[in-house]
């Protein structure tokens, strides 16, 4: 049989043309690196990025080229983030907060030939330039009267390079599965690992991410991305807003709690950020008692959400929290703690413990659990397994990796170990390598810790096992206090102790004056493994 459709490639261009055609005048607005609220629409922000497109063209960048971009959350950003892949080249956002090894690691390994970079940036490549032997050309993303003094020679002003370009000029075209973007894991073990995007997968995934069951966005939403542009794909929000319509806040550099709260009350309502970003805006409102004006729901996901923060924001403030999951390797939505009908007819404290969960995924994502021999698991939301996915936005092979990141039967291992129960909600209970195996059986460490910080005197906990000599491993809490407390060892353990069985509950509570950080703001475990160890820790009983 012939078929009839039109061919239509799913390239990310297609989207911007989208927003800029059929929403032209919606507001992207948002703080920029030099300080001030700049206030955008998707027609300039079309029209910069096309300028950028022909911009590179100038410098002689070619289908398949790479380019490095270092830069926070602004309209500018948005701009090169379809710029780049406009000239068919593909963005590689990067992470300023990782180690300088990693930086000089992912660049030369991606093979970047140009890099952009926000002004303020500046100094974190400089450290790094005279180990970066293929970059040809440094862009700092500010206008003229903003450029920095620098030791890096023949900077490139951003402003003045788009300046004389065409806002019409044409996106280089080529086939959907082309590469549009990298991202690369975080590399807590070993080198970071590249996972490249293609137009298609970004497509598809911006499609699916955008549905009534996952973010529910509209041409009625204003989305404000605090979860940064080079942490896992930025989330897919510079791709999913333009797609619908919705408007956009961009936060800029400033993550301060009072700095959010201003950018929230113009208008915003729908954000996504980490846990901790949202711990500091709670203390932030309850301190200064104030309220949430517009926003109506949060997207809280890169770790998992305490209870306590689920229930603040819902009881006290009116808005909805979507818990989800997700990671760099599957673009980066697993799934999205939306409400079935299934959960809307439950009580109001069974919807709280739904919400624990991370929710169920979208078309486009199939999961799976197994047990150790790899066998298949029931989904009775108890039996834990390792996590399984695959889908039309999940990584198949690392870059310049000799074979498939896959199983036989084309399944990706993503590393953690969840539940399943029968309505598709996933509880992730651990990752595979913090999971705490004492005496046969796993104890949560995600668990503990969101449990503990329901305690008010805990800004943050983080739980990992320590080696015994009978048991295998024994759960120790670490607990940062909130400033100007002293928490209450026996209260948290009767805290912990309403939840958990006594096998369950933590050999010992230590006290810290920091709980360190990855560069993509999960707890560091690794870290203090190690620091337990130089410090030659022992559990009380063996102590």
């Amino acid at each position: 049989m012939q078929q009839t459709m039109q061919d239509f490639p799913l390239r990310v261009g297609s989207i911007l043309d989208h927003a800029a055609r059929y929403h032209p005048d919606r507001p992207v607005s948002g703080r920029s690196v030099e300080g001030p609220i700049v206030r955008s629409t998707w027609q300039q922000v079309a029209q910069d990025a096309r300028r950028l497109t022909g911009a590179l063209q100038t410098l002689g960048v070619q289908k398949g080229d790479v380019i490095g971009v270092m830069a926070w959350n602004t309209t500018r950003h948005l701009s090169v983030w379809y710029g780049i892949p406009g000239a068919g080249a593909v963005n590689h956002t990067l992470n300023p907060r990782l180690f300088a090894d990693q930086l000089v690691y992912i660049i030369t390994h991606a093979e970047d030939r140009i890099l952009m970079v926000d002004f303020d940036l500046l100094p974190v490549i400089e450290a790094i330039y005279d180990r970066l032997s293929g970059i040809e050309h440094i862009i700092v993303l500010t206008d003229r009267d903003h450029m920095p003094d620098s030791t890096i020679p023949d900077l490139i002003c951003y402003e003045n390079l788009i300046r004389d370009q065409s806002p019409d000029t044409p996106w280089v075209e080529g086939d959907e599965r082309e590469p549009c973007g990298i991202c690369y894991t975080s590399g807590t073990t070993g080198n970071p690992k590249g996972v490249v995007y293609t137009h298609r997968s970004n497509v598809l995934h911006a499609m699916s991410a955008s549905t009534p069951d996952m973010l529910n966005l509209s041409s009625n939403d204003t989305i404000m991305p605090v979860v940064p542009l080079f942490h896992a794909n930025g989330w897919s929000t510079a791709y999913t807003a333009p797609l619908v319509g919705c408007a956009m806040m961009m936060p800029g550099r400033d993550m301060a709690p009072a700095a959010l709260y201003e950018l929230l009350e113009m208008g915003v309502t729908m954000t996504a950020a980490v846990p901790t970003i949202w711990l500091g805006l709670l203390q932030h409102l309850k301190d200064n008692d104030l309220k949430l004006g517009t926003l109506e729901r949060v997207i809280i996901g890169g770790a998992s959400c305490p209870r306590a923060v689920i229930e603040t924001f819902q009881s006290i403030y009116g808005v909805k929290v979507l818990h989800a999951w997700g990671m760099t390797e599957m673009s980066p939505l697993g799934t999205i703690c939306s409400f079935k009908p299934e959960i809307t007819r439950m009580s109001p404290m069974a919807q709280l413990d739904a919400q624990d969960t991370v929710g169920h995924p979208p078309y486009t994502v199939d999961l799976r659990i197994t047990d150790e021999t790899g066998a298949v698991l029931d989904w009775d939301g108890k039996t834990q397994g390792d996590l399984w996915a695959k889908g039309a936005a999940v990584v198949q092979r690392y870059l310049k990796q000799d074979s498939d990141a896959l199983d036989a039967d084309g399944w990706f291992h993503t590393g953690d170990v969840a539940t399943i129960d029968r309505h598709g909600y996933v509880r992730i209970t651990d990752r595979s390598k913090d999971v705490i195996k004492s005496g046969g059986e796993w104890i949560s460490s995600i668990e503990l810790e969101n449990c503990a910080i329901a305690h008010p005197d805990i800004a943050e906990a983080a739980a990992i096992g320590m080696p015994h000599p009978k048991w295998d491993e024994r759960p120790v809490l670490l607990v940062l206090p909130r400033a100007g407390t002293r928490p209450d060892r026996a209260e948290i353990m009767a805290l912990l102790s309403e939840r958990f069985a006594k096998w369950q509950m933590p050999d010992d509570i230590l006290f810290v004056d920091e709980i360190p950080h990855t560069a993509t703001g999960k707890i560091s475990k690794l870290t203090l493994r190690e620091r337990l160890k130089a410090m030659d820790y022992r559990l009380p009983d063996l102590a």
